[in-house]
């Protein structure tokens, strides 16, 4: 809760100052440290508050999917798109597969993931992986935490929380298959970096909430969560940022590419 006001105070002062779009953007937390090892590689900033999400929650969502069997491979199933989905982004508007789903940050295809789950076996996976604070109540009165808890909502996270949730992935430590954990990397696999690091990992974008618990409609935040791999070698990390207005470019976006620059650019401790 400290963090999390932190967070919110942050922006709302950077608001209130009126100051100027670069100037606003603010890095919350970097850290990255290999499984099994001590001091970490990197960590800067309060890696200790919690916020949303969003979109990172897509890992833990391929998890379930995986290992209760209602998601059987990368490509299977294919749902349809439907009327009434979410389809704010073009891209959303057709049929999904797991793999397009987390390459295209599809909402609908979560959220029909954790309807199939139903609210039971979806809160046992949440309490099962000691994610965050573990509420998935969703929006104050609205009864939609099985569709919505980790959307600027109810469910939090913190950075630390988030490399936490990572390693114990890694080290087979979740109550989910080898199976479930093996199909996820595949549909987060993101790149080979030219020095031999294999990239997995997930973005994330959202609208953060204020002490009162409302939405900051012109700030942002951004993640970027996940891992590298090479020579036997599994590193996990994590970054946040925050925008006090609403940037061209997504913020987990912004958040990747200013972490990779931080690991693997020149005296980075993955060059």
């Amino acid at each position: 809760m400290r963090g999390m006001k932190l967070i919110a105070a942050t922006l709302a002062a950077l608001l209130a100052f009126g100051l100027s779009a670069a100037a606003a953007e603010k890095v919350i937390c970097s850290v990255a440290f290999e499984v099994g090892a001590g001091e970490p590689l990197l960590r800067e900033g309060d890696c200790e508050g919690r916020v949303s999400p969003a979109s990172t929650f897509k890992i833990p969502i391929s998890l379930m999917g995986f290992d209760a069997g209602i998601l059987t491979s990368p490509n299977k199933p294919e749902w349809p798109f439907k009327e009434g989905y979410s389809d704010w982004i073009p891209a959303w508007r057709q049929a999904q597969t797991p793999a397009s789903w987390m390459q295209n940050s599809v909402v609908w295809y979560s959220q029909q993931i954790t309807l199939r789950l139903g609210m039971e076996r979806f809160a046992a996976y949440v309490d099962g992986f000691d994610y965050g604070n573990k509420d998935i109540s969703g929006d104050k009165g609205k009864d939609n935490g099985l569709t919505h808890s980790w959307l600027s909502s109810s469910l939090q996270i913190s950075p630390d929380e988030q490399m936490a949730f990572l390693a114990r992935m890694i080290e087979g430590k979740l109550p989910v298959t080898p199976e479930a954990v093996a199909n996820t990397a595949k549909i987060i696999e993101f790149e080979e970096r030219p020095n031999g690091w294999r990239v997995f990992g997930k973005t994330g974008s959202g609208t953060p909430l204020g002490p009162d618990g409302k939405l900051l409609k012109d700030s942002r935040f951004g993640w970027y969560v996940g891992w590298a791999e090479k020579d036997g070698r599994s590193v996990v990390f994590t970054r946040l940022v925050t925008f006090d207005y609403r940037p061209e470019e997504r913020p987990g976006l912004v958040a990747r590419d200013g972490l990779f620059a931080e690991l693997f650019g020149a005296g980075g401790p993955l060059n």
